[in-house]
This record gives C-alpha cells, sequence and structure tokens, in this order.
C-alpha cells in the first residue's frame, strides 16, 4: 500500500481526480457501458466443467465483445474463468499475460494459483497482447495508422483497447453471479500487462492492486513532450531514434504523428489532455482513498520505464523494487543481484488473505556529503522487520531516456552491505566518492522474509532511487 509522500509538489502533482479530467480524457471509456453484461456478446467455447488437478477448479472458457475501436469495428476477445469446484470465487486475480492458443487449454494451476484457489480466490485471465498475436495484425497496422492522423486515444491500441479488454473481462466474470461474488481484484503482469492494468485501476474502481514489471509510473517530462526536457536529451543524445526512449505511455508516435501531419504542440495537447488518466504518479490521493494496494519493478535499465531518477525525485513514496541492471532485454549481471525474488506471491497473498504478515512500505531515504565520503541513511515504519540492506551505485550516468542511460550498468564492484542501527532504526551505509565525478545515482534493497502456512516467500523493497550533485 502507498504511503503518504512529504512534499509539496508530489501531493499537487498526485491530487488528480476523475471531475478534473479533460473532455477528451473523460469520454475514452465509458464505464456504464464498460459495466453493463448485457453488450458482452458472450460466444461460448467451453462451458463451466471440473478440472482435476491438486487443487480442483471449475473451468470456463468465452469470447466477448471488449467494444468498437471505431464505429463498426468490434473488437473480440477471450476470457477463461477459474472457480473453486466447491464454492463461488470472491473476488480474484486478473491479468492479460496470456495468448488465445493457451487460454484454448484448460489451466492446470501453480503453486501461487493453487492457494488463491484454496483461499475461495478465482483466476481470470485474457489477452493484452499486440493485436497480430490475436490474429488481427491488420487491425493492428490501421489503429496505428488513424491514431498517427487523429490523435484520438480511443484509436490507439494501447490507451483504449487493452485496458478496456481488462475492465470488461470483469464484467464477464461478476455476471456469472453462480460462481463469482464481488471482492477483491489484484492485476499483475510486466510490460503491456504492467501499462494496461496501471492504467485501467485508475478508470474502474471494482480493481484494487496492481503489481507491475518494466512499465511506466510516472508523469515525466519526457512523457508530456516538454520542450525543455526534449532539448536536453537531443542535446546530450544526438538525432538518435529508439522505439520506446521518450514515448508517452509505450512506443513513441511523436516522428510517425508528425509526418503524418500532425504538429509537436498537438503531441503536447494530447499528452496534457490524456495523463491524468495514463499514469499512476497523477492518481495518488485517490488511489490511497481506495485502499489500493501496488508494487512496481521498473527495472534499472529498461526503455519503457526509462525515468526511474525522475519519479525517485518526485514520487518517492511509490513502493518499488529495482534488481540492478534489470529492464527490457537487459541480461542482468552484477555479483550483487538478489537471486530469489518472491515478491508477486506474497503481494497476491497479502492483498487476499487477512493473516499475511504485511509487505515492506516505501522507506524515506536521505544523504550528506561529508569530505570524501557520501553518507547514506534509509528509514522504514516502524516494527516492518527488515532484514537485510544492501546499496548499489553509479558516478555519473546519463540522462532518463537517453541510449546512454540504458548501456552503462551499474558497476559490479559498486555495492556494499548496509548497517542496521538498532537504536535508531534505520540503515546505513558510506560510499567512497569518486574526486572526478560530477554526481551519484544510488538506490539500496531491503528483504523481508513472509511466512505462509509453512511457506517462506523472500520479498525486496528498494529505497527511492536518489540522484545526489557533487
Amino acid at each position: 500500500m502507498i504511503a503518504e509522500g512529504n512534499s509539496e509538489e508530489v501531493q499537487e502533482q498526485g491530487n488528480s481526480t476523475k471531475d478534473q479530467w479533460s473532455p477528451l480524457l473523460k469520454s475514452l471509456f465509458d464505464m456504464d457501458a464498460i459495466r453493463d453484461p448485457s453488450t458482452l456478446e458472450v460466444e461460448v467455447l467451453s462451458d463451466w466443467h471440473r478440472v482435476d488437478g491438486p487443487v480442483p477448479t471449475r473451468q470456463k472458457l468465452v469470447t466477448i465483445k471488449v467494444g468498437e475501436i471505431w464505429p463498426g469495428q468490434d473488437l473480440r476477445m477471450p476470457v477463461r474463468m477459474i472457480v473453486p469446484a466447491d464454492r463461488k470465487a470472491k473476488g480474484f486475480h486478473l491479468t492479460g499475460g496470456n495468448t488465445f492458443d493457451r487460454l484454448k487449454k484448460d489451466r492446470n494451476i501453480f503453486q501461487l494459483e493453487q492457494e488463491l484457489i484454496r483461499g475461495g480466490v478465482g483466476l481470470v485471465y485474457t489477452v493484452v497482447q499486440v493485436l497480430g498475436q490475436s490474429g488481427l495484425g491488420e487491425l493492428g497496422k490501421e489503429s496505428e495508422a488513424r491514431f498517427n492522423q487523429s490523435l484520438n486515444p480511443h484509436d490507439k491500441i494501447q490507451y483504449w483497447a487493452w485496458p478496456a479488454t481488462m475492465m470488461r473481462a470483469v464484467t464477464t466474470a461478476y455476471a456469472e453471479t453462480e460462481h463469482f461474488e464481488v471482492g477483491k481484484i489484484a492485476m499483475s503482469g510486466s510490460s503491456k500487462n504492467g501499462a494496461t492494468p496501471s492504467m485501467a485501476i485508475l478508470h474502474d474502481d471494482r480493481m484494487t492492486a496492481v503489481h507491475a514489471g518494466v512499465s511506466p509510473i510516472w508523469d515525466s517530462p519526457l512523457r508530456l513532450c516538454d520542450d525543455k526536457a526534449w532539448a536536453e536529451l537531443k542535446e546530450e543524445a544526438g538525432e538518435f531514434r529508439h522505439p520506446f526512449l521518450g514515448g508517452h505511455y509505450g512506443p513513441t508516435s511523436n516522428r510517425s504523428a508528425i509526418e503524418a501531419g500532425r504538429s509537436w504542440e498537438d503531441l503536447k495537447k494530447l499528452a496534457h489532455d490524456i495523463s491524468d488518466g495514463v499514469f499512476i504518479s497523477r492518481n495518488l490521493k485517490e488511489l490511497r482513498e481506495r485502499n489500493v494496494d501496488m508494487l512496481f519493478q521498473p527495472g534499472t535499465h529498461d526503455f519503457v520505464a526509462y525515468d526511474i531518477s525522475w519519479g525517485g525525485k518526485h514520487f518517492p513514496e511509490i513502493p518499488i523494487y529495482l534488481k540492478v541492471n534489470s529492464g527490457h532485454g537487459q541480461k542482468v549481471t552484477h555479483p550483487g543481484v538478489e537471486r530469489k525474488v518472491d515478491n508477486l506471491s506474497a503481494f497476491l497473498l497479502e492483498h487476499f488473505f487477512d493473516d499475511v504478515p504485511s509487505l515492506l512500505t516505501a522507506p524515506e531515504v536521505s544523504t550528506k556529503v561529508k569530505g570524501d565520503m557520501l553518507h547514506v541513511t534509509v528509514r522504514f515504519a516502524d516494527q516492518l522487520a527488515e532484514e537485510t540492506g544492501h546499496v548499489f551505485w553509479m558516478y555519473d550516468r546519463p540522462m532518463d531516456g537517453t541510449p546512454g542511460y540504458l548501456k552503462e550498468h551499474f558497476p559490479s564492484e559498486n555495492w556494499s552491505e548496509m548497517k542496521y542501527d538498532k537504536t535508531q532504526g534505520f540503515w546505513t551505509a558510506e560510499i567512497k566518492l569518486d574526486a572526478n565525478a560530477s554526481r551519484i545515482d544510488f538506490f539500496s534493497n531491503h528483504r523481508k522474509t513472509i511466512d505462509y502456512k509453512g511457506k517462506s516467500y523472500t520479498t525486496y523493497l528498494s529505497s527511492p532511487y536518489t540522484r545526489v550533485e557533487l
């Protein structure tokens, strides 16, 4: 669960409400229509039936009408629903990290799914993938072409089709009143299946938790087409081309939209009008009031979550775990990397069941330069029982969003164990500074073991990513 922030800037930026959303954003999702089961046009591919295994289940596979991408063009997607064999499910775990071919087969549930089913929590699986992987490649191409000309977010798969698919999957499950009753809905996934639930949860208050990896979190200036930020980017990186670096919420559409006749000011206006309904960082107040649980794993070198320095500075209260030198396409090589991480399992168990110990919440970090040493202090809330602390650092890292940001890894020698001060209740580290460096980036990772029903789950949480000018 997210903790309260301290900075006035964070509070101001994180207080977006739906009443203040732009007309464009308000029209993106018709939530009354999204919640209406009578418009699903359900086609049953495999009706409710028992599936035996270590934990028996009942399962059903359907396709549904998500809605019209544009007038006259329907989007249909599959949904597989899984409940305990002997009773209704109360709430469910939802993800789009599947393919249609996999969903066609009865699911043999693995350990985490078994624990959820045993506890009376259902499973709902749909497909959030590039449309070509669903046999809809031409539709995907037309969607991109339409968006580049219109800049209407409803035309773009990542802004409308994917979040709508997840929200309509919720409607599909809750329409099965003999098999589901209303409860918590936790979502998880990485990349597009991290970004999609992170956006959907802002619009659909039936959803109660999100665990997302290598996906956007923050409304940083690059994402908003800020002139100064882009000028600095070009000054450092030159005229580079990368399909994601600098993108608003995924692949960058800037060049293709301009080539289609739109202007830079049009792109800025779109980012301004839609960002309230896209970024977690703009909705912290409402998410706190809804008691939404969340945990993000953006990676330290990811081309989608390319702005962790900005995010750590402006939104330190958003809980993250940073696996050193990780991200899309990165081969993680570092002697300090955590080998066993059970964050997703522990997160879902703690969200759904009251008798699971609490995970760590985002700590506060402070620094002081004394001579040639940087003194780091990391403090968690009382009685959270963090067990370890390790700090990682890098000098003069290239700025967010540049190719150098992706290529230059945290050096193998730049990490150390932190010390715990029992009397003061915080973790400390001393880092000898490079006399030739102009800045240092660092973060720390902390372990807490969650014991539940005879099993141990190893979880980690990071301090906010921090940059110190020297």
